[in-house]
């Protein structure tokens, strides 16, 4: 991780490494964890062009913080494990004399409740993937549409407006039509190319009743006609029933569970933020147009169906 404001960080980060393994002797995989919740805020503060050091960071840089975390779409139990891991921080930094009141005494974690958006596991995705029927004739094609929305984190009218002109698969990537017709170029992952291309071989390219204004539209109906947002969230509700899972599943829901998987596997935040295709929240332009191999690698090594 690349970050300008890092010098001031780095010692503070070091002695908080060494008191999780020498005094709270905990696992590599939770000090990992820890260290990543810091990283995050660090990563945040950097987007922002906030200059402060460990021990200036204020309660308001803290709940800024979480509220964007909350709009990438992290539920409310990341959140919570995210500033339980900087509670913790801020407490060593108290024990260390550093700063007399932590930044993060007053906050409180998120409640848990039911109508913060559900984030499928990656177990429950897969249930969900596999409940398809590839036996049947949208059998194909719905299971190319649900490793797309995983793969990508597309909204569901970005996907139903994805052109085959849009589709670079050769070299990893789709070009997406996002809110306000802005495009952008985002990775797609092995798995979905792969099936993309299955349902385009073995079903698209034999319909010969495609209606001339869906000609190149990737995802058809039967009637050769482009999908209609209900229609993709009637396969996903149906589907989730079939697959035995109880949480309100849509679209929707592989969006937040792609945003998640990356940010809790470690991606870059600003990757994260580019794929989704959010407005940068930076006054400048400067993190707004990140190199594609860049974006790329972050599927490659964080997105858990590249592993």
């Amino acid at each position: 991780m690349t970050v300008c404001f890092c010098m001031n960080w780095t010692p503070t980060i070091k002695g908080f490494k060494s008191y999780l393994q020498l005094e709270r002797s905990l696992s590599e995989n939770s000090i990992e964890a820890y260290l990543r919740d810091v990283e995050k805020l660090l990563q945040f503060l950097e987007m922002q062009e906030i200059d402060v050091q460990p021990e200036k960071v204020k309660q308001q840089h803290i709940e800024s913080f979480l509220q964007w975390v909350s709009e990438i779409g992290l539920n409310a139990r990341s959140q919570a494990r995210i500033l339980s891991g900087l509670k913790a921080f801020y407490k060593y930094l108290m024990m260390e004399d550093i700063i007399d009141v932590a930044p993060t005494e007053l906050l409180e974690a998120p409640k848990i409740g039911r109508k913060l958006p559900e984030v499928l596991s990656y177990e429950e995705i897969n249930q969900l993937i596999n409940a398809v029927d590839l036996s049947s004739p949208e059998g194909e094609r719905n299971k190319a549409i649900l490793e797309t929305l995983y793969s990508c984190g597309l909204r569901v009218s970005e996907l139903v407006n994805l052109r085959l002109s849009n589709l670079l698969l050769d070299e990893g990537f789709i070009r997406v039509v996002g809110k306000g017709d802005k495009e952008r170029i985002t990775p797609i992952g092995r798995v979905a190319i792969k099936h993309i291309n299955i349902y385009i071989k073995s079903k698209r390219n034999h319909m010969d009743n495609i209606e001339k204004s869906s000609e190149d539209i990737l995802f058809l109906n039967r009637r050769g006609k482009q999908l209609t947002r209900v229609m993709i969230f009637t396969i996903i509700k149906n589907l989730a029933i079939k697959a035995g899972i109880e949480k309100t599943v849509s679209p929707h829901t592989f969006r937040h569970s792609f945003a998640t998987h990356l940010v809790e596997g470690g991606a870059d935040l600003r990757a994260v933020q580019e794929m989704l295709g959010h407005e940068s929240i930076t006054t400048t332009e400067i993190y707004t147009h990140l190199d594609r191999e860049y974006l790329r690698q972050a599927i490659l090594e964080f997105h858990p169906r590249a592993k």
